[in-house]
């Protein structure tokens, strides 16, 4: 609070008090299930902000040169959200593994069940941990490539406090059995509503940051971001146009139907995956690998034009996951080509990225914060291609619905996304810090290990379990009857799902170690003096 002047205190009281009200009127409209809890929740997030808020009025106000510095207040809380999300998010994962292992070891309620704790491990995951991350960087990121402060100091926490609230409400909502049934958008409506105006924020803010610029050129990792954020509140609000039964209500019907639907939700879902799992973690890899290498960009040009391949082609995709369906053969076709033709701009960024550690390999080899970066533009490249590879009708045939799809999104996520973030934090922490490494350096050298290991078990075993499940569920006898039954199928995948729970274990151990890192890290934090790291001081964008 003590970073907020006064005007922006009392501002901030009153968008809580408003947060209040809202979150009063939905408990008292619905009075029972979901969105009444939802909105005693949103309730008690007020009366807490109201509190600190309405104390806080009185308190020293901040240096009146605070213009002068950047505001990474807002960074430090995402990145701690960042890492609260990863633990809770990826224990559930762990505990789903080991329910297709052990499935008599689930609990005997319905909030434990796997149809229950699945949603919650994926949103907790992607939305939770993911875009955390990539909220928090891009404030960063914004800030030292524009040399320009945030546009203002209460619209990040607005964006923060209110993402993370949706991120509560949808995780919530789906323990106690409210959904909309559709992949990485099982949020009810009025959830998507917030998330709505959260985003525009969102928007509205870095759009404004950008202009008040002192660095005429526009970084091109904030390309990259602005993509993720403009694309993404496309996909979000198209996909999830829904007509509630009842405003007091949680249920909803979406105004898709049939094929029409299925299209919508994977125009939706592949290209969740292209600006939100992809676009916005190449905007972070376009900027801390070269910071943390010291090394420019190998093609600065070459990175532009990558950008708008993505951007092309990616919206173009989504079909491919509709192969042998109702869907007409036209358009499985057309996602198909464009899925092969994407391999190009994908493969363009990863090798940019591995091309500009080169004369630096000795620091990839000392420094396992590179390393993370490092095995993240490698994974993204293999990532890239498998997904391409997967997309031709053929291949498909075999692997859809299977394991192998298991595996090639943990490949993704764990081997790209879930990497680059950590090498992201560990470059950060010591920065915001006023450190020179985290306070235990080897810490970060077991995580390293414990994240590879631990992404190689888990992705193998999906490999074979999938190429095993497709094999199994093709083959055929001489009399032309199938040759194993599905129980048999699922009986063949018990090796491979304790390898997949030992493999997550793994990587959960290590961002239990990367958090326990970062606190210790920040509580031994001191206070910045580098003048370099204030908007204002002539220097190029970093």
């Amino acid at each position: 609070m003590r970073s907020l002047s006064s005007a922006e205190r009392q501002t901030g009281l009153f968008l809580a008090i408003v947060l209040a009200f809202v979150g009063l009127t939905m408990a008292a409209a619905a009075r029972q299930g979901p969105m009444a809890i939802h909105g005693a929740m949103a309730l008690v997030l007020a009366l807490f902000l109201i509190v600190a808020l309405a104390g806080a009025l009185n308190e020293p106000l901040p240096p009146v040169d605070r213009e002068q510095s950047y505001y990474d207040e807002p960074t430090r809380f995402g990145i701690v959200m960042t890492l609260i999300w990863a633990i809770v998010a990826m224990a559930v994962g762990v505990w789903v593994a080991a329910l297709l292992y052990w499935p008599e070891a689930t609990p005997p309620w319905p909030a434990t069940s796997f149809g229950r704790l699945r949603p919650f491990h994926t949103t907790g995951v992607i939305f939770g941990f993911g875009g955390n991350a990539l909220i928090a960087t891009s404030f960063h990121v914004l800030q030292r490539t524009s040399r320009a402060r945030l546009a203002d100091s209460v619209s990040p926490w607005v964006v923060l406090i209110g993402f993370n609230l949706f991120c509560v409400w949808a995780v919530t909502g789906y323990l106690m059995g409210s959904t909309q049934s559709k992949e990485y958008a099982e949020a009810e409506w009025y959830a998507d509503l917030w998330l709505v105006v959260i985003w525009v924020t969102y928007f509205v803010l870095y759009m404004r940051t950008l202009a008040r610029r002192k660095e005429p050129h526009i970084y091109v990792a904030n390309w990259y971001y602005l993509a993720f954020i403009l694309v993404v509140a496309m996909l979000h609000i198209v996909n999830n146009l829904a007509l509630p039964v009842s405003l007091a209500g949680t249920k909803s019907f979406t105004i898709w139907a049939g094929v029409q639907d299925a299209m919508v939700q994977w125009w939706y879902g592949h290209n969740a995956v292209a600006f939100f799992l992809t676009a916005g973690f190449l905007g972070m890899l376009y900027y801390f690998l070269p910071v943390r290498s010291g090394r420019p960009i190998w093609s600065y040009r070459l990175s532009i034009v990558s950008f708008w391949g993505i951007v092309f082609f990616y919206i173009w995709v989504g079909s491919h996951h509709l192969h042998y369906t109702a869907l007409p053969y036209w358009v499985q076709t057309l996602g198909m080509t464009f899925s092969v033709m994407l391999l190009v701009p994908s493969w363009a960024s990863a090798g940019n990225a591995i091309a500009t550690l080169n004369g630096a390999w000795h620091k990839v080899r000392d420094d396992a914060t590179l390393r993370f970066m490092f095995v993240a533009a490698v994974f993204y490249g293999l990532s890239t291609f498998e997904g391409s590879f997967l997309a031709i009708r053929p291949v498909n045939s075999l692997s859809h619905y299977t394991d192998w799809t298991i595996g090639h999104v943990h490949s993704g996520t764990l081997g790209w996304v879930a990497m680059i973030i950590f090498g992201a934090i560990y470059t950060l922490v010591p920065q915001l810090s006023g450190s020179d490494q985290m306070a235990w350096p080897r810490a970060v050298e077991w995580h390293f290990w414990l994240a590879v290991v631990g992404t190689l078990v888990y992705v193998v075993s999906m490999w074979n379990a999938g190429i095993t499940q497709g094999l199994m569920w093709r083959s055929y006898d001489a009399n032309g009857a199938l040759s194993y039954s599905f129980l048999q199928s699922v009986q063949a995948m018990a090796p491979y799902y304790l390898l997949r729970t030992i493999g997550g274990a793994l990587f959960l151990s290590g961002a239990v170690l990367c958090a326990l890192n970062t606190r210790a890290t920040m509580r031994a934090a001191a206070l910045r003096t580098d003048a370099s790291d204030r908007p204002f001081v002539s220097q190029p964008a970093e």
